[in-house]
């Protein structure tokens, strides 16, 4: 998301050289990543990288998403059969490639029927321009709504949700993990350090590198004890808050991969670090207490 407005194509090119470097091999976009409406600029990114050769396509999973405005014109928006075929191939020119790996939903389509949406879906397939279908943001009820529908039409539904989940923000254990679990879908959350809130805001603050401004201003108001016990809790560590909250999210049986933003390739190095961490019973206690999370529906609420 970060690539054509935080970070230069150059750099961009160069996160993704360097994730492959690494092992990492999917990659996640949107049609409207680059918030130039209808210009789609992170997927061109990418397709200009897949260009330059050398197996960067065949080696990468690359998902995308439709759903948010690409014109003003009321057909090029949400998931009508009409949206999805035009969205899926202009998505593919731009990302310079025959197929989708991971075609996703990026929000709830309420007024589309499930029937019209998995039937523009299957085209898809059979065309061989998309491999699987995932969704983002969908409710718990969404998922098995649209895995009920997809299984009395034949096809094979949903095999993923990108849900937000991090420490801070735990709703989805609620009905979304369970809802994936029990259908098999691999879950891949976004934000998994909510918006740098569990980066070390608080020692950014004192070094003068991270002002309060906006939504983090407003979060730290409400949760500023909470922000500090973690911190201190990762100190005592000896690791860093955005790596301890990485490796809490990968130690997650729900959860596939959380989805890493880096804008410079020092960033992504960095991250690295929260695949050697390996957090006990203890460890994984205490975030809870700081960060309480859900059980799952409905014992969360209900005897």
């Amino acid at each position: 998301m970060n690539f054509g407005r935080e970070t230069t194509e150059e750099d961009s090119h160069s996160i993704m050289d360097r994730a492959h470097e690494l092992g990492l091999n999917f990659f996640d976009t949107a049609n409207v990543y680059g918030w130039m409406k209808g210009e789609g600029i992170t997927e061109q990114i990418v397709g200009r990288w897949f260009a330059q050769g050398g197996g960067r396509r065949e080696r990468t999973v690359i998902a995308t998403k439709l759903y948010g405005s690409m014109s003003d014109w009321p057909n090029d928006t949400f998931l009508s059969a009409l949206n999805i075929r035009k969205a899926c191939d202009a998505s593919l020119k731009r990302l310079q490639t025959d197929h989708i790996d991971l075609y996703q939903m990026h929000h709830i389509d309420r007024t589309t029927p499930w029937e019209e949406i998995w039937e523009a879906m299957a085209i898809l397939r059979q065309q061989g321009k998309i491999i699987y279908a995932g969704s983002s943001n969908f409710a718990g009820w969404h998922i098995a709504k649209a895995q009920e529908a997809a299984d009395r039409l034949g096809f094979m539904g949903l095999t993923s949700e990108q849900s937000i989940y991090n420490l801070a923000h735990r709703q989805v254990e609620l009905e979304v993990l369970p809802a994936c679990e029990d259908y098999g879908l691999g879950v891949i959350p976004w934000s998994p350090l909510h918006g740098g809130m569990l980066a070390g805001v608080l020692a950014k603050e004192q070094e003068g590198s991270r002002r309060r401004t906006g939504r983090s201003a407003e979060f730290l108001e409400e949760h500023q004890s909470q922000v500090e016990r973690y911190e201190k809790f990762c100190a005592e560590l000896g690791e860093q808050p955005a790596d301890v909250g990485i490796a809490w999210l990968l130690h997650q049986p729900a959860v596939t991969a959380p989805i890493i933003g880096p804008r410079t390739k020092e960033q992504l190095d960095g991250s690295q670090r929260a695949l050697e961490i390996e957090l006990g019973d203890e460890e994984l206690t205490a975030l809870d207490e700081i960060w309480p999370g859900h059980d799952p529906a409905p014992e969360d609420y209900a005897w």
